[in-house]
């Protein structure tokens, strides 16, 4: 967590140039250390005006899980109150509630570090994404891992999103 204390006013000077907004994913806003809540909102909140097209979404303290739960409480709560009728909820009404309503799906995940798994990251927004796994740790991707990714994805892939 001090790393996000260290360099979260170079990533939001390096933001601003850049013209990216920054937003943080987060299920579990408690177990996030003061010091790191403020240099997070002031990154959010000094790049929420950036319009370059780019965005940089940090999940921290983020599990998909909780978002999932999140998301069929914050509809029930206006089932409830009667803002909202159950057969109202399709699957476009539920992925507004998603942290990740902004950005939508996933095209492609690339995990790193030879694990084949997800593990409770974008459950939902993964569903008809293509997936690279590779061997090597984050710190040892190449531009040419990447490549291979991107020529992968374009060969031959016939996305039908479930249909």
């Amino acid at each position: 967590m001090s790393l996000f204390v260290q360099y979260c006013e170079e990533l939001r000077v390096e933001s601003l140039r850049r013209n990216i907004r920054v937003r943080v994913l987060s299920t579990e806003t408690a177990r996030i250390p003061m010091a790191v809540k403020v240099g997070l909102q002031k990154l959010e909140h000094d790049t929420q005006h950036c319009a370059g097209g780019l965005q940089m979404n940090i999940c921290l303290s983020y599990g998909s899980r909780g978002e999932i739960v999140n998301a069929c409480r914050d509809l029930a709560v206006d089932c409830v109150a009667g803002n909202l009728k159950p057969e109202q909820i399709t699957e476009d009404t539920f992925q507004k509630r998603l942290l990740t309503e902004h950005c939508g799906d996933v095209d492609v995940l690339i995990r790193t570090s030879g694990e084949i798994r997800i593990s409770n990251y974008l459950l939902w927004q993964l569903a008809y994404s293509e997936m690279f796994f590779l061997s090597k740790n984050w710190p040892e991707l190449e531009k040419y891992d990447l490549l291979e990714v991107i020529r992968n994805y374009a060969k031959g892939r016939n996305r039908r999103y479930g249909k």
